[in-house]
């Protein structure tokens, strides 16, 4: 029997990983940024009342995790009931048993499933720490938008900026209040 890892058998079941994997880490860095963007201002608040970085990281990164997991998490429900792979079905028509084709193919989706998790978190942690420095200050001008420019709201956000602003919201509010 020849090893695992000669050429054969190694290229083409790295290539199956990276491809997977690359899936789950786009989906899971697109969701760390569009929920950066939209639940600014919480974190915001956040920043404003003392937490930690990893407090204002922590929520981003878990919702960022199940939405990077959900392809293949959907990928071994339905496989057996709807959909034959193709790694089995090759298995199958080369001679091979049906039970050592099933046995091949569900270590292959549980190698696809841990290779998606673990490229996607590390990336979401990565991006997630990059836009949160450690002051903790929220960093959206560090994001490029495709035309190069930084994004809309680029300022970079500290503790005592945002507690300015609020102050400032706050007493403009009351005086308005006030007046009638």
């Amino acid at each position: 029997m020849n090893p695992a890892y000669t050429a054969d058998k190694f290229i083409p079941t790295i290539g199956m990983l990276f491809g997977n994997c690359v899936i789950g880490i786009s989906i899971g860095m697109s969701s760390v940024m569009e929920s950066l963007e939209t639940h600014r201002d919480r974190i915001e608040v956040m920043m404003c009342y003392g937490a930690s970085r990893w407090e204002l990281i922590r929520p981003v990164t878990v919702s960022a995790l199940k939405a990077a997991m959900l392809p293949s998490i959907t990928n071994m429900s339905i496989t057996g009931l709807i959909s034959i792979p193709g790694a089995m079905t090759g298995w199958v028509l080369s001679g091979a048993s049906v039970l050592d084709a099933a046995r091949y193919q569900q270590i292959i989706f549980f190698m696809l499933t841990a290779s998606s998790t673990i490229g996607a978190l590390l990336c979401i942690v990565f991006c997630a720490s990059v836009l949160v420095d450690k002051m903790p200050m929220l960093r959206m001008d560090r994001i490029a938008t495709r035309s190069g420019k930084p994004s809309q709201r680029s300022q970079p956000v500290s503790r005592d900026n945002t507690r300015n602003n609020l102050v400032s919201t706050f007493s403009s509010r009351t005086t308005l209040r006030r007046r009638y």
